[in-house]
């Protein structure tokens, strides 16, 4: 058999390269909208909605909630995150499939809100509020019945902010009950050591209009950190350490509440199925995971469903044209990625929030992100036109569900609600 020479050997090699450079070309993909995606595209057509709209899925929320409710541990009480379901009726919605009143409240507009809207709500703190808004909320209260010394319990991370707290309540000759923000881990708030806890107890001793209501240990970095060499589990195990301590140094002073009961508070919906019965606390606060955005897709929360998405109409269809300047590198994509070549224009965009139906719509990387006009480049498979609409899957709920008026909640192939949402707020 005849070598070859080097001219047949680069001949050679430029096909295997060829050959090569095809294998790592990206495949040809895209699908229109599955069943359930044109089933809520039908129904927020019949409903006359061509906006860009906030929609949830009824069956999927209904069926997240009985599912959460399900995996809560027996003797652990469920507080549902209010800015996570910034909605009176969704959190009413989720409050009665759950049997929960309980709610934690993270600024002062949603607290008068709730206090006056739902006066029967027990409300726990999410986060340290300034003791001007506890003040003005004191001083005005609200005309629902809603009683703000008994129904709010008033975060508290520090001795500073504690002594804040104690001249508030001299000085409006109330009782305060408040519920002490211990760090846990995370390092971003809450009482750092058993120093800082030491002032807080002495604080309490000597104001009897303070009332110790419990504890509150947010516990969500476990599962965000690294899980290397058994990071997590020592993340959690320290968790669970922290707070038995500060609980126990607690009840070692003295301190009792005064209705006899305390609150107990820790998770969040990454960590709430991690929580026992057998730990040191008694209740657990979930929010995000009832309607589950993309943030949330962990192995923790693997039998939930997305039950939330952005609608939007689209605006225009023609082959991709990249813009001046730049036409080379467009049409070389293109050539590349077959995905590249049909362009969608949508009504709005750059929300927190990723592609879901129809399959295979991606960003452009020539064109930046546009909160008028956003391009999402597709292969053609969809099948999109003109008024079509596009669903994309928020990646947080908080905010994003504030952000396109009232929610149209869909039931089988009806529009059978709209939804008011909170106003926005920090």
């Amino acid at each position: 058999m005849a070598l070859l020479n080097r001219r047949q050997w680069l001949g050679l090699a430029a096909l295997a390269g060829g050959a090569t450079a095809l294998s790592l070309r990206p495949a040809e993909i895209g699908a229109p909208h599955s069943a359930f995606f044109a089933r809520l595209s039908k129904a927020l057509r019949e409903a006359g909605l061509n906006q860009p709209t906030l929609v949830i899925d009824r069956e999927r929320l209904h069926a997240n909630a009985r599912r959460v409710r399900a995996n809560l541990a027996p003797g652990l009480a469920l507080r549902l995150v209010n800015k996570s379901l910034p909605s009176l009726p969704l959190l009413d919605e989720v409050a009665r499939l759950t049997g929960t009143h309980r709610q934690m409240v993270f600024n002062q507009p949603y607290l008068r809100l709730l206090a006056e809207q739902r006066p029967d709500s027990d409300v726990l703190l999410g986060k340290p509020f300034p003791v001007a808004a506890a003040a003005q909320l004191l001083a005005q209260p609200p005309r629902s019945g809603f009683d703000v010394p008994r129904q709010v319990q008033w975060l508290v991370d520090s001795p500073e902010r504690l002594a804040q707290y104690r001249d508030l309540a001299r000085g409006q000759q109330v009782a305060l009950r408040i519920n002490l923000e211990i760090d846990v881990g995370l390092h971003r708030g809450g009482l750092p050591d058993a120093a800082a806890l030491e002032q807080v107890i002495a604080l309490l001793r000597e104001e009897p209009r303070l009332h110790w209501s419990g504890l509150m240990g947010y516990d969500a970095h476990t599962e965000k950190i690294p899980d290397v060499a058994g990071s997590r589990e020592r993340a959690r195990a320290h968790v669970l350490s922290t707070y038995r301590e500060h609980l126990a140094a607690l009840r070692a002073s003295g301190q009792t509440p005064v209705d006899g009961v305390l609150t107990l508070n820790t998770g969040g919906s990454p960590t709430y199925r991690l929580h026992r019965a057998d730990g040191p606390a008694n209740e657990v606060a979930v929010g995000s995971a009832l309607v589950k955005p993309t943030d949330f897709d962990t192995p923790l929360l693997a039998d939930l469903q997305a039950a939330a998405w952005i609608a939007t109409p689209v605006l225009k269809v023609q082959g991709f044209l990249a813009p001046n300047g730049v036409e080379p590198l467009g049409q070389a994509a293109q050539l590349w990625d077959r995905n590249q070549r049909t362009a969608h224009f949508i009504h709005g965009g750059h929300w927190l929030a990723r592609p879901a139906s129809p399959e295979g719509l991606q960003a452009s990387g020539l064109i930046g992100p546009s909160s008028n006009q956003q391009l999402f480049l597709g292969s053609g498979r969809q099948g999109l036109r003109p008024d079509d609409l596009v669903f994309l899957r928020p990646t947080q709920s908080e905010a994003v569900l504030q952000q396109f008026g009232d929610i149209a909640v869909v039931e089988g192939d009806r529009v059978v609600a709209m939804w008011p949402v909170f106003p926005a707020r920090g």
